[in-house]
């Protein structure tokens, strides 16, 4: 008898008046809720009170009025229509969540209901003036909510502030797959980058619609379509010029240019996009090559290196070589560390670079170590404003006193070191993901350095929030050569 879509809430604990298997039963139109936890659209207070003592509190309200209590529905009932970020999939151990019938009110666990809820509240004590203590700054109150969540990460707040003054075009050479496509909604949504889905339309849109990701307008480039037939070629006349010296004929480049990573990092080289991500299920040798085929290394490297940021209650460091080099030579560590000296900067972080091994400035004179010496005094004699000493070994170089206590000469003496620069990928890659699954941190990257353009390469099966993480890295990046090249016309307009 009830009217189309019914709603019905059965809030009764333990035991709901109606059991949620008899009230799916009765109709397949319903939209219902209970109090339980093990069934869908749980209806809670503790998705409201906290949140609505913790907004009266910080603004010293003399009352919890009616608007409040309406800013803490409407900010709740906004919230359930944002993209559902994946700690709160997995701590409900399901693949995804989406406004709908299932989901039409943000779960209990959901870390963005205090820094959603609590504002509201205190905005419309303001507003209604019951506040005694009004807030000006709105964006340091939020940062301020984070802090006390433990959910706060300056580094990658900075970054995403940062990627949202100028989005760039990103080509997700791996649209295919779902991690790809929620970070596409999510870096959309957010204004991170422009999204610009690679592969075929059909079967990214059945995986839209399947997933219920708002992506509805996106820009897809189906690679092997007869519509991309003059693109393809005019990209393998691009590569042919470039690569022709190399070996390469046309019909290579062409046959070439119906492979992903090839098509996509074209795009880039081309102009048609800004920055491109892959990895997801591509071995990094298959996407490397390319890279350095087409966009080539930067001008005075001969090698390129991959770097992680590890963020720890101790704060942010930077872990290269965790990708590329597997047994590096002198030249390739001093490359390493030139790269990483370039990347630390570009985070508006002053780099204090350690380069590690099992011995101590000159303890060994053979194997490992003393390559790392030698490179050290390399950097020392040749580039004298980096700041970075070594070799040493890694409780030397992140404790300040006890280094200073034995080895007082230092370059890095008083400094605390935030990027560590390994002796080979072994002792990197194990490090970083070492301190990732035992929850001593959270890790981004890694970080494709030494290439003329923004290229990156994933780990496989990376996370929704890891590949975020890396578009809003390469919108970075862009925005870098972007003004690289703003900076170069203008000293030729000035010259001439």
């Amino acid at each position: 008898s009830m009217a189309e879509n019914p709603i019905v809430f059965a809030l009764a604990n333990p035991n709901p008046e109606i059991s949620y298997a008899d009230a799916i039963a009765s109709r397949a139109d319903i939209i219902f809720a209970t109090g339980r936890s093990d069934h869908p659209n749980q209806v809670n207070n503790v998705l409201g009170f906290p949140y609505i003592f913790r907004g009266a509190l910080d603004v010293r309200s003399t009352a919890i009025n009616e608007e409040m209590k309406v800013a803490a529905v409407r900010a709740i009932a906004a919230l359930a229509k944002k993209p559902v970020p994946e700690v709160v999939t997995a701590a409900y151990n399901t693949s995804h969540l989406s406004f709908g019938r299932q989901y039409i009110i943000p779960k209990p666990l959901d870390p963005r209901l205090l820094v959603t809820v609590a504002p509201a509240v205190a905005r419309a004590a303001i507003e209604s003036g019951v506040a005694r203590r009004p807030i000006t700054d709105w964006n340091k109150y939020e940062d301020e909510l984070r802090q006390r969540m433990g959910l706060d990460n300056k580094l990658i707040r900075g970054l995403t502030d940062k990627a949202k003054e100028n989005p760039k075009r990103v080509v997700f050479a791996e649209a295919n797959h779902i991690n790809m496509l929620k970070a596409a909604q999510v870096a959309r949504t957010e204004g991170i980058c422009i999204p610009i889905l690679l592969g075929n339309e059909e079967i990214i849109g059945k995986k839209i619609r399947k997933n219920s990701i708002e992506l509805e307008g996106v820009e897809i480039v189906n690679l092997r379509h007869d519509r991309e037939e003059s693109t393809r070629k005019r990209y393998a006349k691009m590569l042919t010029e470039k690569r022709q010296r190399e070996g390469m004929t046309y019909n290579e480049a062409y046959e070439k240019m119906f492979d992903r990573n090839y098509f996509g990092m074209m795009m880039v080289e081309a102009g048609d996009a800004d920055a491109f991500i892959t990895g997801v299920y591509t071995k990094y040798q298959d996407a490397i090559i390319p890279a350095i085929e087409i966009v080539g290394m930067r001008e005075g490297l001969r090698h390129i290196g991959g770097l992680n940021i590890v963020t720890t209650k101790l704060g942010t460091f930077f872990f290269a070589d965790t990708m590329v080099n597997n047994h590096p030579s002198k030249e390739t560590l001093i490359d390493i560390a030139k790269l990483t000296h370039d990347a630390v900067t570009l985070f508006n972080t002053e780099p204090v670079m350690a380069m590690l091994s099992y011995s101590n400035f000159g303890e060994r004179n053979s194997g490992s170590p003393a390559m790392v010496h030698e490179a050290v005094e390399y950097l020392h004699k040749n580039n004298p404003e980096m700041l970075i000493d070594g070799e040493m070994q890694v409780n030397f170089a992140l404790d300040k006193e006890l280094r200073h206590e034995k080895f007082p000469f230092s370059k890095i003496d008083g400094k605390n070191v935030n990027a560590l620069i390994f002796p080979n990928l072994s002792s990197a890659n194990i490090s970083y993901k070492l301190m990732l699954e035992i929850g001593m941190s959270e890790t981004i990257g890694p970080i494709q350095m030494g290439l003329k353009k923004p290229i990156h390469i994933l780990n496989v099966e990376s996370s929704v929030r890891d590949i975020l993480n890396m578009v809003t890295i390469a919108v970075i990046d862009a925005q870098v050569e972007e003004q690289k090249m703003k900076n170069m016309q203008n000293k030729k307009s000035s010259n001439s």
